[in-house]
Order: C-alpha cells, then sequence, then structure tokens
C-alpha cells in the first residue's frame, strides 16, 4: 500500500496502528498474542462506552463458545503488555457483571502510510505487486522431551514418545511434520524457541516433560506458536508407571485431536490480523472452518465462500474441496438452499475431488462417506467413514459420523461404543452437541427412554444444536411420556426453524428400524409437526 489516509488511536505513550497490526510504546513495538491485541482494538475503539462481556466474546471470538476464565486469561496477559494491572487497572477497567472499558482518554491521530511505505519500499526489496499470498501451511516440529527422573527400565520413554507422535501426527494432510532426524537435534535444555523457527522454518513447537518419580508417571505438553512464543495448548496425564504403555497411547491421542482443534482456531485467529489480500489458501481454509463450525445459515454460506477462494487460489488443495462438500452437506441436510438436489451433487463432487487429489486424508473420506446420507443410504458410505479412523485412529469426528450412521442402522450398542471413542479424542469438539444428541438417541434405540430423554435434551441445550436436535429432544420426551418438555422441545424446534416437518426430519436422518421409525413419526405428529 503505497498511500491513502488511515487512522492510529494514541494514549499516554502508545500508539496503536490497526492497518499494521501494531502497538508502539515510545519508539519499541510491544509484544502481545494475537487475542489480547484484538480485545484491544475493540476496547480502544469503544472508548467512548462501555463494553459488555458478551459483546467482547462476539466480536473478538466471533460468539465461539468459551469459559469466563478464558476471557480473564487474556485480559490479564493484555494489562500486563500495557504494565497494566487487576488492582491498578489504569487503562483495562472491569465493571464487575458488566464487562469492561478503556481507563485512558484516547486520541485519534489521521495520518497517511505514503511517505513510510516509500522509504520501506527503497530499503526493502519486497515481492512484485503481482506475487500471490505466502503459503502459511502449519509446520510443527516435535522435540524429544525433558526426562525428569531416573530410571532403567523407562528412560527412553522421553524421546519414544515424541518420536511416535511425530510418526501420527505426519498422517495429518493438513500440517507439515518436520523430520525426527532434524527436530531431535534440539534436546533439552538446548530448546529455545526463536533458535528452532531461525534453524527449522516452523510455525509450531511441540515440547514435553516426562516425569518419573518413584512409581508414578506424569506427562506433560505443550503446544507453542514459534512466531510469539504464545502457548495455544497444553495439558497434563499421569498415572502408574505400570501403565506406562496406556499412558503412551492416550497421550499420543490426545495430542492429534487437540492440534485438529486449536491449530485450525489459532490459525483462523492469526489469519483476521493479516490484510485481506495476503490471505493465502491455507488462511481462508482456516478461516472457513471457524463460520462453518457454527452451524447456521449466514455463517455457512461465509464458509461456503471461504472454501471456494481457497480452491481457486490452490485448485489442488484436497482439504478445501472436502470443506465444500461438508458445506454442502450443511446446506442440503438442514435445508439452508433452495436447490437441495444441487447442494447434495455438490456435496458429492466435492467429496469425490477430495478424494482423487488425496485418498490417503480422512477429512476427504469423512466428507465422502457422509455425502452417502444425503442420498436416505448411510450404509453405503460406511466403509469410507471406517477408512477416515483407521488412517487416524484419532480422528474424533469420524467416529462421531460413525455414530450417526449406526444409530440409523438401528446399532444403539455400536453407536455408544464409537460415541465414546469419539467424546474421549475431543471433548471440547465443534460437534458436542451432536455427539450428546446422539448418546440420547442410541440409548432410545435400546429403549433406555430416561436415559435418552436427558441426553437428547443435554445435545438440545448445548451451542450449536440446530432444529433437528431439537427436534430429537422434543420425540424422545415424547415417546418418555414427559408431555411438558415434548412440548417445549416442540416450541424450541419451531422457534429454530418455523418450517420444520417430519418428511424434512426423516430425510436428514433415515431410520431404519421400523419401531422406532414408527414411535419417532407418531410422537412427532401428536406435537403437531406437518408431514410435509
Amino acid at each position: 500500500m503505497a498511500g491513502g489516509d488511515e487512522v492510529h488511536y494514541a494514549f499516554d505513550d502508545f500508539v496503536l496502528d490497526l492497518d499494521r497490526g501494531e502497538l508502539r510504546h515510545g519508539e519499541e513495538a510491544v509484544s502481545m498474542e494475537p487475542m489480547a491485541y484484538a480485545v484491544l482494538g475493540h476496547l480502544v475503539q469503544n472508548a467512548e462506552r462501555l463494553v459488555a462481556r458478551d459483546e467482547l466474546i462476539e466480536k473478538v471470538w466471533e460468539g465461539r463458545f468459551i469459559s469466563d476464565a478464558a476471557v480473564s486469561t487474556v485480559i490479564k496477559s493484555l494489562r500486563r503488555a500495557l504494565g497494566d494491572d487487576g488492582k491498578q487497572q489504569r487503562y483495562i477497567r472491569t465493571v464487575h457483571g458488566r464487562g469492561f472499558r478503556f481507563g485512558t482518554e484516547v486520541r485519534v491521530i489521521p495520518t497517511t502510510r505514503t511517505t513510510l511505505v516509500s522509504v520501506e519500499e527503497h530499503e526493502v526489496e519486497g515481492p512484485s505487486e503481482t506475487a500471490g499470498p505466502v503459503d502459511r501451511k502449519p509446520t510443527l516440529a516435535v522435540l524429544p522431551f525433558d526426562l525428569i527422573g531416573i530410571s532403567e527400565a523407562f528412560g527412553t520413554i522421553a524421546d519414544a514418545i515424541p518420536g511416535e507422535l511425530i510418526s501420527t501426527l505426519s498422517r495429518l494432510r493438513w500440517l507439515s511434520v518436520i523430520a525426527r532426524g532434524s527436530s531431535f537435534r534440539f534436546r533439552p535444555p538446548a530448546q529455545d524457541i526463536d533458535t528452532i523457527r531461525a534453524a527449522l522454518g516452523v510455525t509450531y513447537v511441540l515440547s514435553g516433560e516426562v516425569e518419573l518419580l518413584g512409581r508414578s508417571l506424569g506427562i506433560a505438553v505443550e503446544l507453542v506458536d514459534a512466531e510469539t512464543a504464545q502457548v495455544v495448548w497444553g495439558d497434563r496425564l499421569s498415572g502408574k508407571i505400570d501403565d506406562v504403555h496406556e499412558i503412551r497411547e492416550r497421550i499420543v491421542a490426545l495430542v492429534v485431536s487437540a492440534l485438529e482443534l486449536h491449530v485450525p482456531q489459532h490459525e483462523a485467529q492469526l489469519a483476521h490480523l493479516r490484510s485481506p489480500s495476503d490471505l493465502d489458501a491455507w488462511s481462508l481454509y482456516h478461516l472457513g472452518l471457524q463460520h462453518a463450525y457454527r452451524f447456521n445459515k449466514a455463517d455457512n454460506a461465509t464458509a461456503a465462500d471461504y472454501f471456494r477462494r481457497a480452491t481457486e487460489l490452490d485448485p489442488h488443495f484436497a482439504r478445501a474441496h472436502a470443506a465444500r462438500s461438508f458445506v454442502s452437506f450443511q446446506d442440503a441436510f438442514l435445508r439452508y438452499s433452495n436447490d437441495r438436489p444441487k447442494s447434495i451433487e455438490d456435496a458429492q463432487r466435492h467429496a469425490e475431488r477430495s478424494l482423487e487429489l488425496d485418498p490417503l486424508d480422512p477429512f476427504a473420506n469423512f466428507t465422502f462417506g457422509r455425502a452417502n446420507w444425503l442420498r436416505g443410504d448411510p450404509l453405503a458410505g460406511q466403509s469410507w467413514l471406517e477408512r477416515s479412523v483407521s488412517l487416524s485412529p484419532s480422528f474424533a469426528q469420524g467416529f462421531y459420523a460413525h455414530v450417526w450412521a449406526d444409530i440409523m442402522a438401528g446399532d444403539g450398542g455400536q453407536a455408544l461404543g464409537n460415541l465414546k471413542r469419539s467424546v474421549t479424542l475431543s471433548p471440547l469438539d465443534p460437534f458436542r452437541y451432536a455427539m450428546l444428541s446422539a448418546k440420547g438417541i442410541a440409548h432410545f434405540h435400546q429403549d433406555n427412554m430416561e436415559e435418552g430423554a436427558y441426553w437428547a435434551e443435554q445435545g438440545a441445550r448445548t451451542p450449536g444444536a440446530h432444529y433437528l436436535i431439537s427436534a430429537f429432544a422434543a420425540a424422545i420426551h415424547q415417546v418418555a411420556g414427559h408431555e411438558e418438555k415434548a412440548l417445549y422441545w416442540a416450541s424450541e424446534t419451531r422457534a429454530r426453524r418455523s418450517d420444520a416437518t417430519i418428511d424434512a426430519f426423516f430425510k436428514a436422518f433415515p431410520i431404519k428400524n421400523p419401531r422406532k421409525y414408527q414411535e419417532l413419526h407418531g410422537a412427532l405428529k401428536s406435537l403437531g409437526f406437518p408431514q410435509r
């Protein structure tokens, strides 16, 4: 950008440049994590008023479900960056029970970038204006773990676990993993993040500790953004040394599922801070995922646009084609589109294209398996769902999809087994609402009506739940004889989708068990839902 008027926000000795994504204190750049920067930007731009906590979550976290503790952690991080604290509250003031407001005067400074940019353009040889955005596919280095304690029998575990992680994570088609021969050069305590990033060119670093104390074993892991040294995610497992192999399997599964969840979220946060012209196919893909997992019509359309742009930038991007299948499935499944046959065709076509480009991608196999649901034949997609979890045994959504196929086939016992695996692998999964609902429907198929009604209602109350999930809660409560709750969830279903019909319900969920089909059909009919 060689010119044009811009706006800076100044307070005390700080200057906030939202166009550059930069906060300066005097002549020094202030380092802070992306979420803290985003919170600062929103508070400064609205310095004249109180910003409610819900508004902050909606604007900064884009409405995702997060805990109060997570918000407080970001506020503390922001205060540290500004030299503030919770007692002084010079810049960030907490209004208990209501929200936050910026605590000092903000000056708006119109400026121009022309002179500044022209100097930079003469000093630094950059890419030409016609060059495309830099590819930012996430790259990970798994380091040898630090061993605390001594054990002749288990001393090698600090290398064995990260070695197995490298082998397992290499199956993730959206993530590049540095080979062991390179990453294992950085042994504890020589694990400086800046040095590793410069030497290996990675965007993320995974490190850990193995603690052996007597007969007790503890394993802690930490995922760090190599650019900012920000901790993206961390966790710990512990147990008895005799259970070392079980704990090893659990930590590997935990890391894989956590990366599937936390890295895309973090990449989307980073992409929000970039100029739209600087977004590459991977950034567009991660931004699209953030919208796709909100499960509403508007966000699904936004996600579809991001994924379309990703495939236009990179026609061979298998995961982006799988994502286009995913949102087309949502269009047809939840009847967002007025042309359902076209949505079904698009879901099938993009899933097929994704498989052509990368037949070993679990997500591609997942979307191809689910596309068969739209044609009323979930069993035809079962083998592809099984293939998705065989390619990546920690792929929680593969197990989740298998659950629904089991349910529609009438196998409640098999569904509960796969469901337990799915929830264990990804307890914070965007599909959690569907996992809980599926647990209710699986119990319903086994004639455990009270359990079925309870879990169906838990699913319907979970963020992301759509009208078909609340319709299940209404129907199962009705079958269980809970008339008041059945009427409540029937009302909720109509509030979420006024044109909900019995036909639409069974096109989405082609239940094969004749008795259960009749029970659900009769319940929906008695609750006043029209056939068509």
